[in-house]
């Protein structure tokens, strides 16, 4: 099945489907005329060329299935139409996937969404390999370099009923990291407030600091192995690079972090045959968006990790 390309060079006229149930008419718009400049869809919404129901509404608006919203001619710039590449179509590793919620064991290396110097990403990716679904979301995100379980939303109730879930700490979270040496007592509950901010080169980071929000992570001791230490980490909040952070500034970054870690120990595990991160989301347990029941879902360390693990287990033998 091939996607239409919306001709939104005259007057559209559209009907709210159940995708577009309870969305901000803002995000019905960004996601609607898909490469036409945010600026752009908050100027027509400012000067009340968009109608919802043939009534002047603000970007908050919440729609309604069924609702008729009038979009105004917009044209997508030549140039960006030009270089704008389309995502291939890939078939991920799926854990679920049902009529509500599909789980991904998303690859190392892998953004989940483009942006920032990316074109495309898992998202994207997922959306043309499933072009028959009318909708496709993100239910939260994964660092480009960590593996494992990953939520996607096929439906706008199951994306705002795990939203409420990730709010409300009802979603268990827990990834394994490997750290140098020996990390100590078997359990640390550890609350640090972090903080984003920008390098002098531009670049984001996040940053232990006293006036950050508040961010906590329970960390286990996995497995003691020769010289590092399989960490179990459980999220009990969801901060950008929070288990990184955490355990950079315990003194125990994570082993092929090359934003947080040791950048001698990376080299000198890469010719060891690590050339990644090893962190790895391994399992969630949650109630299910539309039934309720409860999943208990896994996904095995990645081959490279797991061989990793196993060439540090024969030095003892």
């Amino acid at each position: 099945m091939i996607r239409k390309i919306k001709d939104l060079s005259n007057v559209s006229s559209v009907v709210v489907g159940p995708e577009g149930d309870d969305q901000r008419v803002d995000n019905y718009l960004l996601r609607y005329c898909k490469g036409i400049p945010r600026s752009h869809i908050y100027r027509i919404l400012r000067t009340g060329e968009v109608r919802v129901n043939s009534r002047r509404v603000g970007a908050t608006h919440r729609l309604n299935e069924g609702d008729r919203v009038r979009i105004p001619p917009v044209r997508l710039p030549q140039n960006r139409a030009a270089q704008k590449p389309r995502a291939r179509a890939v078939d991920f590793p799926v854990v679920l996937e049902d009529e509500a919620l599909l789980v991904l064991d998303k690859p190392a290396g892998i953004a989940v969404h483009g942006g920032s110097g990316v074109s495309f990403g898992v998202i994207e990716s997922m959306r043309a390999a499933r072009p028959g679904l009318r909708f496709l979301e993100l239910v939260h995100r994964l660092d480009r370099d960590t593996s494992g379980l990953l939520m996607l939303a096929k439906k706008r109730s199951a994306l705002t009923r795990l939203h409420a879930a990730l709010r409300e700490g009802l979603v268990r979270k827990r990834y394994l990291a490997l750290v140098k040496g020996e990390f100590g007592s078997s359990e640390k509950d550890v609350v640090l407030p972090l903080r984003k901010f920008l390098t002098s080169a531009g670049e984001r980071r996040v940053s232990v600091h006293g006036e950050g929000r508040e961010a906590r992570t329970l960390f286990r001791t996995h497995q003691a192995l020769p010289g590092f230490t399989l960490l179990s980490a459980e999220l009990r909040t969801g901060r950008t690079h929070q288990i990184r952070v955490h355990l950079a500034h315990l003194g125990f970054p994570i082993v092929g972090d090359e934003k947080y870690g040791d950048f001698e120990i990376n080299r000198d595990l890469a010719k060891r045959g690590l050339k990644r991160m090893f962190l790895h989301a391994a399992e969630l347990d949650l109630s299910h968006p539309a039934t309720g029941a409860r999943l208990a879902l896994r996904a095995p360390l990645p081959r490279e990790l797991s061989v990793f693990v196993e060439g540090l287990k024969k030095r003892t033998d």
